[in-house]
C-alpha cells in the first residue's frame, strides 16, 4: 500500500499482529563498532554527560545524563552513537521529561548489539542519518515509544525541526515531536537492519530509507513500520501486538 505518510510518500505498514512483506533488500551487517558513545558540542553547556561502566539492571552500562531540556522535552547529540555487546546504554529521566531526543551528528551508523533503555517512562527518539543496526542481542528497555529514524530531521511545531544534518540551525523547543524529513538529495537511501528483539511498552516505530527486518518485534502500542524505498522482511521475523 503506497500511502502519504509523516515525512512524504513512502511505503508505510502499521501493524497489529503481523504481516508478511515480498523480500527485495539485501543488506550485509557491519559487526564492526566504533567508539561507543562520544557527544558532540552542538548544545553547548548543555551537552550530554556520559558515565561509563556502571551497573543498571544488571549489565554493565553507560549512563546517559545532561542535555537540554525545553519543557517536557530533553535533547541530546552524539557524534558517535553505539551499545556494546552485552553491555547497555541507558538515559535518565528527569522529573517532567515525556520525549527524549536524540541525534547523531557524525558519519557513522549506530550499532546497537547491547541493550539500549530508558530510566522512566519517557519516549526515546534516535534520528542517525547514516543507518541503525540492532544485532543479534539486541533489546530495548523503554516503558514508553520509541521511534528509530535515519530521517534527517524531526519536525517541532509549525516550523521548528531538531536535525542531525544541519545541527547548528536547529530548534530545541517544548512543543511535540511531530513529521519526520528525509534529505532528497541522498545518493543511497540508507537503512535499519534488525537481528535483534525489539520490545516497547508503547509504540515502535522504524523509519529509514530501506528496511531490513531480520528479528522480532513486540509492541504494546501500535508499530508502524515506514520506509521510503524497499522492505526486506525474513522469514524467521515476528511481529506482535500485545494488549
Amino acid at each position: 500500500m503506497n500511502v502519504k505518510s509523516w515525512f512524504g510518500w513512502a511505503w508505510e505498514w502499521k501493524i497489529g499482529g503481523c504481516v508478511a512483506l515480498l523480500a527485495i533488500l539485501s543488506i550485509e551487517v557491519s559487526d564492526r563498532v566504533l567508539a561507543q558513545i562520544v557527544p558532540d558540542k552542538t548544545l553547548g553547556a548543555e551537552g550530554s554527560v556520559v558515565t561509563p561502566n556502571v551497573s543498571i539492571r544488571g549489565i554493565p552500562s553507560d549512563r546517559i545524563d545532561g542535555g537540554a531540556t525545553r519543557g517536557a522535552n530533553l535533547f541530546h547529540s552524539f557524534r558517535d552513537f553505539n551499545v556494546g555487546e552485552g553491555r547497555g546504554v541507558y538515559f535518565a529521566n528527569p522529573t517532567g521529561i515525556e520525549n527524549i531526543l536524540t541525534r547523531v551528528t557524525g558519519n557513522n551508523a549506530s550499532n546497537i548489539l547491547g541493550r539500549l533503555g530508558v530510566l522512566g517512562g519517557a519516549n526515546l527518539f534516535l534520528l542517525n542519518p547514516n543507518g541503525i543496526v540492532f544485532g543479534p542481542n539486541a533489546s530495548l528497555d523503554i516503558q514508553g515509544s520509541f521511534v528509530a529514524t535515519t530521517a534527517d530531521r524531526l519536525q517541532l511545531g509549525d516550523s521548528g525541526y531538531f536535525s542531525a544534518v544541519e545541527s547548528q540551525t536547529s530548534s530545541l523547543l517544548s512543543v511535540s515531536p511531530g513529521a519526520l524529513f528525509f534529505s532528497q538529495v541522498a545518493n543511497q537511501p540508507t537503512a535499519i537492519i534488525n537481528q535483534g528483539n525489539l520490545s516497547t511498552g508503547k509504540h515502535l516505530t522504524l523509519s529509514a530509507g530501506n528496511l531490513d527486518l531480520q528479528g522480532q518485534l513486540q509492541a504494546r502500542g501500535d508499530l508502524k513500520l515506514q520506509a521510503q524505498d524497499r522492505v526486506k522482511v525474513r522469514d524467521n521475523t515476528q511481529c506482535r501486538w500485545k494488549n
